[in-house]
């Protein structure tokens, strides 16, 4: 399989619906080759309870098989109609403060409610049995972005005291294990377990959390079931993931899926000047380095190749954020996404909408609905998707670092932030901290691979798999991940542990030993004292001056070498970073947030040279290299991120793939401003 471009299609929501042949014409002509259709419109697929409209769609699916386009069904489960919560208003989720979400926008039911789950079905039923097996439908996409809420209804609650209790065994276990002696929270019976909507306690919060995932993997599971009876052995079942979304555990809900779909947004414009150092933790990427760290966090899922369900075309989110992409700005997001194992870049979406809360989401047309300067940047990028495709075929990426990512660590960082600005917490310090330890390995040239903390191997097969592995903000771990973590760079890896590693348990209790437990002894380092900071501090690493921000974990090497040091009155009696030889490899630590400057060079150093090696002789300053392998050999892909043409030299020879010739070895190569290019090698060795 090689990689397509996509866009979702909602005839059902033009001003005039009689254009879908221009529209599916157009299409083709731009080399899209999938839509996807149908998610979002309950209310006009059964317009009253249990009357059911089903052939709208008809001629949608018709048209596209007609011109050779596939499509991606929804089931419209995640936008309910108003006669149902007119029918009945206790579906409504309830927030933490008791209130209600009021219909009017999206997601504001229920799902786990057996009540919702009968209207749920019959509406999925029926829509899947009528075009499931229609020959342009080649996958069923389950609700939309689901875990968008942590849902406080009496039922979730009452079923969250029986999941606890199962867990458990008895309130006396759970006293000790959550450490309930605190303010008086010991329990002797299931019933006096509180609310979630008062808790204080971090391993209550995580258990919470752990909870309402499970809820949404149960959910997206269920619809599994159903529509697997509906559609052919051959349609794929997936689902759009919002990751950022509050109850979501993609790799528990990947494992109810065929194939990980998700979104990968990102502002344009200068926000992918390579230069440009985004704040993070937002749904869409502010930075190139997290636009590359989006595609590797849905390549995770199942680790494996992935969808792009939504990514943007002419603009994003309201108006606010209405940011057009400049010239080249949309074939390098895509073949970012491509080269990084997306086999689908859908645009969200076809036209741009007249009506409704997205009308400034901009898409390939804009409101006059005539091909213009985004829709010739589309069909560009189709062209050169198109000649590249031999090479691309089943290609995998290149991984030199793989980057861990912990669902409890992000539950637990959010309920008790170590980063806020002006006494507000901020929610998102994990995925500000995991973040930047992966902008690191890109700004160090290294292409990396997010790694799911549950699912870590066997040391053996890691050191294998990863030859450099990250670890940052990992502040619930049992003691077997940081065994396997010690062992690996034992047996040969190059591990980089970032701040907050190894500090709590799986429970999320803080533990009674010196800092990093079970990993101390091995990286020649422990600390006993941490501070938030308020403000920037300097800090010195070899011959580079940078700062520090947000945190630190105040080192006492132990074995180890200091790596850097803060430059500080009080904080300059630790280390800021150190560094020891451990087994066959070695053990980094970095106690805090260094710069962008500072932590590309202890990545760099951590990891040694890229392999395989770059196919440029030197690598410019706003240039990033990626590469896959596949049948016919490495495919590289480089990107200038940047309004300013640079020239690179081959460092041997090349086939220009676009261009469909041969460069030699030191030619010199012109990238054009916001430009791609890519080049293709035979391999003997796909592994090499």
């Amino acid at each position: 399989m090689t990689v397509r471009l996509g866009t979702a299609y909602y005839n059902e929501y033009l001003p005039d619906p009689g254009r879908l042949e221009t529209d599916l014409r157009l299409m083709a002509e731009a080399g899209i080759g999938c839509i996807r259709v149908g998610e979002s419109v309950w209310s006009t697929w059964e317009p009253a309870d249990g009357r059911f409209d089903l052939e709208w769609l008809t001629p949608v699916l018709d048209g596209a098989a007609a011109h050779g386009i596939d499509a991606i069904l929804g089931t419209p489960t995640y936008a309910v109609p108003p006669w149902l919560s007119r029918k009945h208003p206790e579906l409504a989720v309830r927030r933490r403060d008791g209130s209600r979400v009021p219909w009017g926008a999206r997601q504001e039911a229920d799902f786990t409610a057996d009540t919702f789950r009968a209207y749920a079905e019959r509406v999925i039923r029926a829509v899947v049995g009528r075009h499931g097996r229609h020959p342009a439908v080649v996958g069923i996409q389950l609700d939309n972005e689901p875990g968008l809420h942590l849902i406080h209804n009496e039922g979730v609650v009452a079923r969250f005291r029986r999941w606890v209790a199962d867990r458990y065994g008895d309130p006396e276990t759970l006293n000790h294990e959550w450490g309930l002696a605190y303010w008086s929270h010991r329990i002797a019976d299931w019933d006096e377990l509180w609310e979630p909507a008062g808790n204080t306690t971090p391993a209550y919060e995580l258990a919470w959390r752990r909870f309402q995932a499970e809820q949404t993997t149960e959910f997206i599971a269920w619809q599994a079931g159903i529509v697997r009876e509906l559609v052919a052995d051959d349609t794929f079942l997936t689902t759009c993931i919002a990751y950022q979304r509050p109850a979501m555990d993609d790799v528990a809900v990947g494992a109810a899926l065929d194939v990980a779909s998700g979104n990968a947004y990102y502002l344009a414009q200068d926000a992918l000047a390579l230069a440009t150092d985004g704040a993070g933790g937002h749904w869409y990427a502010d930075d190139v380095p997290q636009v590359v760290l989006m595609a590797d966090r849905v390549r995770a899922t199942k680790e494996a190749p992935f969808l792009v369900t939504e990514t943007g075309a002419g603009s994003i989110g309201p108006a606010r954020l209405t940011r057009p992409p400049y010239d080249g700005q949309l074939g390098q997001a895509a073949w970012l996404l491509a080269a990084r194992g997306a086999r689908l870049v859908s645009y969200w979406h076809w036209h741009t909408l007249h009506s409704g809360a997205e009308a400034h989401w901009g898409g390939i047309l804009g409101h006059d609905l005539e091909p213009g300067r985004v829709y010739d940047q589309v069909a560009a990028t189709g062209r050169q998707l198109a000649a590249a495709a031999p090479w691309l075929a089943d290609a995998r990426p290149d991984e030199q670092v793989g980057v861990v990512h912990d669902h409890d660590s992000e539950w637990l960082t959010a309920f008790d932030p170590p980063f806020g600005t002006e006494g507000a917490p901020d929610r998102a310090s994990y995925q500000k901290i995991v973040g930047a330890f992966g902008r690191g390995a890109v700004d160090a040239g290294l292409q990396v691979g997010y790694l799911n903390a549950r699912r870590l191997p066997p040391a053996g097969e890691l050191v294998r798999r990863y030859p450099t592995l990250v670890v940052a903000g990992l502040i619930a771990a049992p003691d077997a991940t940081l065994a396997i973590l010690a062992e690996y760079a034992r047996l040969g890896g190059r591990l980089v542990l970032g701040p907050r590693t190894g500090y709590g348990d799986h429970e999320g209790r803080m533990r009674p030993t010196r800092a990093p437990a079970l990993l101390g002894d091995a990286a020649g380092v422990t600390y006993r004292e941490t501070a938030a900071l308020a403000d920037p501090v300097e800090v010195r690493l070899g011959d580079l001056a940078g700062t520090a921000h947000g945190w630190a974990d105040c080192l006492e090497p132990d074995g180890a070498t200091t790596l850097a040091r803060y430059d500080h009155p009080h904080l300059g009696r630790w280390a800021a970073a150190t560094r020891r030889a451990v087994g066959q490899g070695e053990i980094t630590v970095v106690g805090t947030m260094l710069d962008r400057r500072l932590l590309a060079r202890v990545m760099a150093d951590a990891a040694g040279p890229a392999v395989p090696a770059w196919p440029v002789v030197e690598r410019p300053e706003a240039v990033t290299l990626h590469s896959l392998v596949g049948a016919r050999g490495r495919v590289w892909v480089l990107h200038n991120w940047s309004a300013v043409a640079c020239e690179v030299v081959t460092a041997r020879g090349v086939d220009d793939v676009l261009a469909g010739s041969f460069l030699d070895d030191g030619e010199r190569v012109v990238l054009g401003a916001w430009g791609v290019a890519v080049w293709g090698e035979p391999v003997l060795d796909p592994a090499a």
